[in-house]
């Protein structure tokens, strides 16, 4: 199905797959950050990653400026994948899981859900969200994302680094301060919310909030850590995504 589609990028395929989890990057993030995480999920699981314009091998193509415009990108590629019988499971990461939540609101409309599940992870409910902090200047974007943890964090002391990722990271910031999702939205599909104990973007309350905006299954799980918890965590979030994969998605 994927053939050679610009958007998604294959982390590990299964010849005959009982599932397929589909992660999208966070903010600044790519698909290679994901890699990590196919290694170690099951047998039976095609694993994927969503590649965002102007980043790595679409370094020369010009950024989506806004989250639904991501999503509306994205849809085409996904909408093979959710005709098909096999659970397609979205997993989104801070901005992926905007991304994905939207993604899954437009497979709604076409009616292409009845087979996904939604995991939203590092990020607050829509009908809690809460201003993005605007930075003033790069060295303050940079240290708020050192604060952060992820691979943010092992670029910042490398200026070469820093040149060739900043833009990606600016224009993602600013899309996600744009983004005004509809408060009362709901998908039909089940959801499972991942959130850090001490995550400075989300709090708990917040994560559970996700339950507003799911007419079918819910499932919260707060894992130790702060907003890259799930770096620290790999082998339990792919047992939960796993999971979430399963029969009844939850």
């Amino acid at each position: 199905m994927e053939g050679k589609d610009p958007w998604i990028r294959t982390l590990r395929r299964a010849t005959d797959p009982r599932a397929r989890v589909m992660f999208l990057p966070h903010a600044g993030g790519a698909a290679s950050y994901y890699a990590r995480f196919a290694r170690l999920f099951p047998d039976g699981c095609d694993v994927s990653a969503v590649q965002y314009p102007g980043r790595h091998d679409r370094l020369g193509e010009p950024f989506v400026t806004t989250l639904e415009g991501l999503a509306e990108r994205l849809l085409p590629s996904l909408r093979p994948w959710a005709a098909q019988s096999v659970p397609l499971v979205l997993v989104g990461h801070s901005m992926g899981a905007s991304v994905a939540f939207e993604s899954v609101r437009r497979l709604g409309r076409d009616g292409l859900t009845a087979h996904c599940r939604l995991v939203v992870s590092g990020r607050g409910a829509p009908s809690t969200m809460r201003e993005t902090p605007v930075f003033d200047t790069d060295q303050d974007l940079l240290d708020h994302l050192a604060g952060l943890g992820g691979t943010e964090a092992e670029i910042v002391g490398s200026p070469d680094l820093v040149d060739l990722v900043l833009p990606a990271i600016r224009n993602d910031y600013r899309a996600v301060t744009r983004y005004r999702p509809d408060p009362e939205a709901a998908v039909d599909t089940p959801v499972l919310c991942l959130t850090g104990d001490r995550d400075p973007r989300v709090t708990p309350e917040e994560a559970a909030a996700w339950k507003r905006h799911t007419t079918a299954g819910f499932r919260l799980e707060i894992l130790p850590g702060g907003h890259f918890f799930l770096t620290d965590h790999a082998d339990s979030v792919v047992r939960l995504i796993a999971e979430c994969a399963g029969p009844g998605g939850r």
